[in-house]
């Protein structure tokens, strides 16, 4: 049996700020992740939270002015040791070597991550000869058996169309395709179910499924649907404003949710035998990420929030319970008067 506990990246108070004329702008704010071999990690919250550049620090891809801080550690593939993805040049023939092939990443919106003027079956090819082979008859190849893996229908007429022949199911599977045709180590799934009908949705989320089982590949899954984290995840991180705020295995997140986001996040989603009320809503919008004061992210949309304790100082990420990590202190509060009591 495998150790599924092996990590394989593990990142280190990882941020990703932007210097701008106003300020600093602090899209990450200081992200510990692990991901684990063969597992998937389902990242989750509203949008502007900070999870795609969170992904896009991963592969150094950040939009200039962008600056990646702290430390992002892969165990590379055929023994080649640790290395630390913050200290490699993001233009630099290192970083090129590991994306696409190490790491691979379906975007959110195939329509532009593709190029337009090139063939589906030119810009898969281009990755196969960059990492696997050179010989351009085996990359045709190889080519059609990803696009049959992945499902897609007629792989020799697709393989020489454009972006825009295709479905939006068909270049969700051809985005798929072109980030396991090197086969990664870890597959980083940005929203890869964003605009596909309920049908296509299930198909691309078993495929995921189906794919990570039998490459044992690692999976960073980001949404925003809790419903999908369900389905798809090993464990959670829950982030918001930059920052986690709640990191844990699926179960314990859906069955004991301890930070109030992650609870009114839960509180919103209909749920079948729910006692039919109006569902929770989260007042208020996720604020922007530049000058921000001092406290807790979410004091000013938390219904818990307590003056002069939440606001006061920033707040650590605690290990709440064994491998159950909270950003709060009123739930650390509660756990220090449940041990006093005990």
């Amino acid at each position: 049996m495998q150790k599924r506990d092996n990590v394989i990246l593990e990142m280190k108070d990882v941020k990703v700020h932007f210097h701008l004329d106003e300020g600093v702008l602090k899209a990450v704010d200081g992200v510990d992740l692990q991901i684990k071999r063969g597992m998937t990690l389902g990242i989750v919250g509203e949008s502007g939270c900070g999870k795609s550049v969170t992904s896009q620090a991963m592969l150094r891809i950040v939009p200039k002015p962008g600056e990646v801080a702290g430390e992002i550690n892969l165990q590379r593939s055929g023994g080649q040791g640790t290395v630390d993805l913050v200290k490699l040049d993001p233009r630099g023939k290192d970083i090129r070597d590991i994306r696409g092939d190490e790491i691979a990443m379906i975007f959110q919106e195939p329509m532009k991550a593709f190029s337009p003027i090139h063939t589906i079956g030119n810009q898969i090819m281009e990755a196969i000869l960059l990492h696997v082979t050179e010989d351009k008859q085996e990359a045709h190849r190889l080519a059609l058996d990803i696009l049959r893996k992945v499902g897609m229908s007629n792989p020799e007429q697709r393989l020489n169309e454009y972006p825009h022949q295709l479905s939006g199911g068909m270049r969700q599977r051809a985005m798929i395709a072109m980030a396991l045709s090197c086969n990664p180590s870890i597959l980083i799934a940005d929203e890869p179910t964003t605009a596909l009908d309920v049908t296509v949705q299930a198909q691309v989320l078993q495929l995921i499924n189906d794919l990570k089982a039998n490459h044992d590949t690692s999976v960073i899954f980001i949404t925003h649907d809790l419903g999908v984290i369900a389905e798809m995840s090993d464990e959670v991180a829950v982030m918001y404003l930059g920052k986690v705020v709640e990191y844990t295995d699926v179960d314990s997140l859906f069955h004991n949710p301890k930070h109030p986001y992650t609870k009114a996040l839960l509180n919103s989603i209909p749920a079948v035998g729910r006692e039919s009320k109006r569902l929770e809503s989260i007042e208020g919008t996720v604020p922007f990420p530049m000058n921000l004061p001092q406290g807790c992210g979410f004091y000013t949309r938390c219904k818990m929030a307590v003056d002069g304790v939440c606001n006061v100082a920033d707040v650590p990420l605690v290990e709440v319970r064994k491998d159950h990590k909270v950003r709060c202190l009123l739930v650390e509060t509660e756990l220090k008067e449940a041990e006093v009591v005990s």
